[in-house]
């Protein structure tokens, strides 16, 4: 049985598009009032829309915060509004995230701090700015999106993978910290989910990352967001969507330092596919100003 959150409080980072979105309208459907925060104005608006159709009762609550989860001392006054407005969450959903692939000598610097600066910081000063509030009421519970790309080094991926490794290292020393303090803890990792994100990197992806991971599966946003809600609901702190997303997970873990081998022969294996031609790993433009 589905359980009900009537009365309850979600606020959710990213939450006009994808993922954050999808959560958005599951939790809505089950009673919650819901808060979602993202960058663009127009695209806020058309979110609580779609929001507010599914809801359960009229009278919840479904607000929206623009918001850039880069700039710190905007999240803390966004932080105070909510605060102000709607209560203090008890369920606080860091969805918000960008990617762009490239092999590493290929990629602008501005290209790593963009992405650690959103998909890790991003997730850092949300918790910063709202965990004291939950910590004062001894109850709630956090969800960090990581990504199936926080537990495996991806060729293509240096930026994102760092960005969301140090999201899976900043959860898991954060849930040993507040796990005393009432205060739950899920980590998400996602597989390739068909996400407007999703969209945007599959066009620019370097031909031996698409072959690693053409059968890795593509799974709805809506499939993913049912996954983390019934995690959440079981008190998982480990939330991982899909079957061979599950299956990666455990073979990683089981195999350890014997994972590389394996990993180097289906990259070895897609540059044979793709041809010599299409290995850009090794080149880069000397003209490049970030180039030493």
């Amino acid at each position: 049985m589905t359980k009900s959150l009537d009365h309850q409080l979600a606020f959710i980072t990213g939450g006009s598009s994808g993922i954050g979105l999808s959560l958005a309208k599951q939790f809505t459907q089950r009673g919650a009032n819901v808060w979602i925060a993202a960058r663009h104005m127009e695209q806020l608006l058309d979110a609580q829309k779609e929001i507010e159709a599914v809801r359960k009762d009229p009278a919840q609550q479904i607000g929206i915060l623009q918001l850039d989860v880069a700039d710190q001392d905007q999240i803390s006054a966004v932080a105070k509004e909510l605060l102000s407005r709607a209560g203090v969450p008890d369920y606080v959903v860091n969805s918000a995230g960008v990617v762009h692939p490239g092999e590493f000598l290929n990629l602008d610097m501005a290209r790593f701090k963009w992405m650690m600066d959103i998909n890790y910081f991003g997730t850092v000063y949300i918790i910063r700015a709202l965990l004291p509030a939950m910590i004062q009421r001894g109850s709630g519970h956090i969800v960090n999106i990581s990504s199936s790309a926080g537990f495996v080094g991806v060729y293509g991926y240096t930026a994102y993978c760092a960005s969301k490794f140090a999201v899976r290292g900043f959860t898991d020393a954060l849930r040993s910290e507040i796990k005393n303090c009432g205060i739950s803890v899920s980590l998400v990792f996602p597989p390739d989910t068909d996400t407007p994100q999703f969209a945007y990197e599959e066009p620019i992806k370097p031909p031996i990352t698409k072959e690693v991971t053409k059968t890795a599966g593509l799974m709805s946003p809506e499939q993913v967001a049912r996954k983390v809600l019934q995690g959440v609901d079981a008190g998982r702190y480990i939330i991982l969507p899909g079957l061979i997303n599950r299956l990666t997970f455990f073979l990683v873990n089981l195999l350890g330092l014997r994972w590389y081998p394996f990993m180097d022969w289906m990259v070895n294996d897609a540059r044979r596919k793709v041809g010599a031609a299409n290995d850009k790993a090794c080149e880069c433009d000397q003209d490049d100003p970030d180039q030493v």
